[in-house]
């Protein structure tokens, strides 16, 4: 009897006791988890790896940037079809008021036409252009241009009103065949009528001619 007591006691015992046994290993896994995480995360060695790892990272990528912004800044050429279009309009622009050269100016106001660069044929045929026309034409009924105006007056009705079948030559090969054989005329109506290349590049001339030369190479520049 009396061991029937002690061994139900027990039970009762154990009854009471088992919440506090199923709690203890919860707890022990929590904890060894905290412990391995602060482990892993607060590691002061391999945040220190991290971070020279991120350093030699970002390092590479820094040269290799620089490799690249190097290299492009060196692929952009000088005599780009661009900065050609810009020689060639001022060259014809000076053609047109230079003295001192006995080339026929009309032929200079096509080939104006066909090396212009593109901002500009398109500010012409603009509302900008447009206008800039109409006042001109406005003017002219009541006042007589100066002999210098004439030919930019020219060149900018006959971008205005050019079709087109006309304007599509520019930057091919046709245009630029039709302007390197303007421009080798132009320059041997100069050299011819200079009579010597002294005389062509005398004070008087010298304008005219490096405005030729720089003509002839930048069409023969765009055939190439």
């Amino acid at each position: 009897m009396t061991s029937l007591c002690i061994s139900s006691s027990r039970i009762i015992s154990l009854h009471h006791q088992k919440p506090f046994l199923k709690l203890r290993p919860r707890s022990s896994d929590h904890s060894g988890l905290g412990h391995s995480t602060s482990a892993v995360f607060f590691n002061p060695l391999r945040l220190s790896a991290d971070r020279q790892r991120t350093a030699t990272v970002s390092t590479r990528v820094e040269k290799r940037r620089k490799r690249g912004s190097s290299v492009v800044c060196y692929a952009t050429p000088m005599l780009s079809v661009y900065n050609l279009q810009w020689i060639s309009t001022i060259s014809c622009v000076a053609l047109m008021f230079a003295r001192g050269t006995g080339i026929q100016k009309s032929f200079v106001v096509p080939l104006f036409a066909l090396q212009a660069p593109l901002g500009i044929v398109s500010w012409m045929k603009g509302e900008y252009g447009i206008w800039a026309a109409f006042l001109a034409l406005l003017t002219r009924l009541f006042f007589s241009f100066p002999g210098e105006l004439e030919l930019p007056f020219i060149a900018l009705l006959l971008v205005i009103v050019a079709p087109y079948q006309v304007m599509s030559i520019r930057g091919k090969q046709e245009g630029a065949i039709l302007s390197l054989a303007i421009s080798c005329f132009l320059a041997f109506q100069h050299f011819s009528r200079a009579g010597s290349l002294q005389k062509a590049f005398d004070q008087s001339s010298v304008l005219a001619t490096v405005a030729i030369v720089g003509v002839t190479v930048v069409s023969f520049l765009f055939l190439i």
